[in-house]
């Protein structure tokens, strides 16, 4: 049996809703047609997929556990679309993405010299979509940061970098020559809402504020909210002085990868892989003048 994608689309607008009307609404259809759709997928899968009672709809474990893997699996058909547009118009181009400090000029350089009829175009990724962008096809290959869900990713290690812990100007521990996770304990943590990719485990436990990008995190740093971290590369991009940078040597080092959608087999892709890992001492140096 094969999966239905359009059944799979109207599962995850129920799923995300939790509300078949809200959903019906957002996916401009009938309600009675959804939920006869979704009686068809429960069907051709052999499974419940949602519990409806008076109190609303809930996912089944059948249901969480295909709501896990339709993302990756839809944004993979979607960047099918998306390159046989770019073959059919015949033009050759590869999209690389990239974190805030991390420099992608030695690689493409080095693709370049081997490529030079492919136009090779950079776009911006933050924490919370780097993977969903290489899923749907938005970029092609990436240069990430760890942690990030691996899930229908291929990601290959390239090379690892200090942690700095980003201080108010104003901070008594700012202007120190290094620091101990210690002497971090209960401060208030700028970071993403995820605790999971906290660099330190001794934040005050009201911590957590929500931002995407390293200029958001500065803002909130220097406005005295908090503490927060950043790789080295950042930190030679970003020097202002109402906030301070101080080396924390304990903490793990930051990961930088480079992954690409594993169901995305192409030369030119392969050709900037080999290229990212034969230029990452370089791209480290680059990010750390």
């Amino acid at each position: 049996m094969d999966l239905d994608l359009r059944k799979l689309r109207y599962f995850v607008a129920v799923a995300e809703q939790l509300h078949f009307g809200r959903a019906a609404e957002e996916l401009h259809i009938a309600q009675p047609v959804l939920s006869r759709q979704i009686r068809a997928l429960e069907h051709d899968l052999g499974a419940a997929l949602f519990t409806r009672d008076r109190h609303g709809v809930e996912l089944t474990d059948a249901g969480r556990q295909l709501l896990d893997d339709a993302g990756p699996l839809l944004a993979s058909t979607r960047a099918v679309r998306s390159r046989v547009s770019v073959a059919a118009r015949g033009s050759q181009r590869l999209v690389v993405g990239f974190r805030a400090g991390i420099p992608v000029i030695p690689a493409a350089q080095a693709f370049e010299r081997q490529h030079p009829d492919v136009v090779l175009d950079v776009q911006r990724m933050e924490w919370d979509d780097q993977a969903l962008m290489l899923l749907d096809g938005r970029v092609d290959v990436g240069y990430v940061r760890l942690p990030i869900d691996e899930t229908g990713l291929r990601v290959m290690p390239l090379y690892t970098e200090p942690l700095l812990v980003v201080l108010p100007a104003t901070h008594p521990l700012a202007g120190k020559q290094e620091l101990d996770e210690s002497d971090l304990a209960g401060e208030p943590l700028v970071w993403h809402a995820d605790p999971s990719t906290r660099p330190t485990r001794r934040p005050h436990p009201d911590s957590g504020l929500r931002v995407r990008g390293i200029e958001e995190k500065l803002e909130h740093v220097a406005a005295g909210r908090g503490i927060s971290f950043v790789g080295r590369s950042e930190t030679t991009f970003y020097s202002r002085p109402d906030i301070s940078y101080v080396p924390v040597p304990e903490l793990a080092p930051a990961q930088v990868c480079l992954a690409a959608a594993a169901s995305r087999r192409s030369p030119l892709v392969d050709d900037f892989f080999a290229a990212a890992q034969a230029t990452a001492a370089t791209t480290a140096e680059c990010g750390n003048f």
